[in-house]
């Protein structure tokens, strides 16, 4: 897959796509419908499939105070992205020019002239252009003018619902990502190089890997069931707790500490990826060490419990 980083300029290797048109953080089940149309087409048209998505991230440019909401970073995105077969993924600068295109300018200045697609496909509930005013009538009617095909996604997901972004960041918040899970059609993980911490984990007999959330939504604080998986390809179950460890003196940044089971190796500054798999309990704030120890003991036999399930 080809990851191409502008819309400006491209050559004819980099046009002409079916594309699939949208945000797409977190690749959930129903942006994946949406990319199963762009795929049909460019299966049809002999063209290649692309996926159009934009950094940064338009609501971090409309709701600059807004808290981390970020279900992947663009290294996971672009990797679930090449697993549904994508062969180009555009990431287009959302900068002060895109901020001002009108949906009209987007498709034509973009879309058509800038990536020359043969087809786009949305969600039935996509908005576009400045003022967000494009809808999938308009894209259809652009479509039709300026010789691109159109094909609009229906709501995925259970009977009177549909699938989004907002529904896995609620899960994650209110402590399910089971039902986060469900959602994407796969576990909901935190990828990140491993900091160098307090090491105090190591001193009481469970060495913790410690990875920021950075723009990562925050899940609710506690501590969780995990699989966390290595550069080297190997998937080491474990526990983890997100969180500031109210236990331990001195303010830290929200991070993931996951304590990884029958493994002893130096993965500082290695960037591993760990699946939340179960919520066990909310982050405590313990009376001395030893009480903290005997309780971290027990989430670890219920996390194996649950792991070894």
């Amino acid at each position: 897959m080809r990851i191409v980083r502008s819309w400006k300029g491209l050559s004819k290797a980099d046009q002409g796509a079916s594309v699939a048109l949208g945000n797409f953080d977190g690749v959930h089940r129903g942006h994946q419908s949406v990319i199963t149309l762009a795929k049909t087409a460019a299966q049809a048209a002999g063209a290649p499939l692309g996926v159009i998505s934009f950094n940064p991230h338009p609501r971090r440019i409309f709701q600059p105070d807004a808290p981390a909401f970020r279900l992947m970073n663009l290294d996971q995105q672009a990797q679930a992205l090449a697993e549904l077969g994508v062969d180009i993924f555009y990431i287009l600068p959302f900068d002060r020019e895109m901020e001002h295109l009108s949906d009209r300018q987007f498709a034509q200045a973009v879309l058509h002239e800038g990536l020359g697609v043969r087809h786009v496909s949305v969600g039935f509930d996509i908005s576009f252009g400045k003022g967000r005013t494009g809808s999938p009538q308009s894209m259809a009617a652009y479509g039709a003018e300026m010789g691109f095909g159109v094909s609009v996604a229906e709501p995925a997901g259970p009977v009177g619902s549909k699938y989004s972004s907002t529904a896995i960041r609620t899960a994650l918040r209110e402590g399910r990502p089971e039902d986060a899970a469900d959602i994407l059609g796969r576990p909901f993980a935190i990828r990140g190089p491993v900091e160098r911490g307090r090491q105090l984990g190591r001193t009481i007999g469970f060495p913790t890997a410690n990875v920021a959330l950075a723009d990562y939504v925050s899940p609710r604080f506690g501590v969780y069931a995990t699989r966390t998986r290595l550069p080297d390809g190997r998937d080491i179950p474990g526990v983890a707790n997100i969180g500031v460890n109210p236990t331990i003196e001195g303010e830290i940044a929200p991070r993931l500490e996951v304590w990884l089971f029958d493994f002893n190796e130096d993965i500082y500054d290695q960037v591993i990826e760990t699946d939340l798999v179960a919520f066990l309990r909310d982050e405590a704030k313990f009376d001395d060490l030893e009480t903290m120890t005997a309780q971290i003991h027990r989430d670890a036999a219920e996390a194996r419990r649950i792991l070894g399930e």
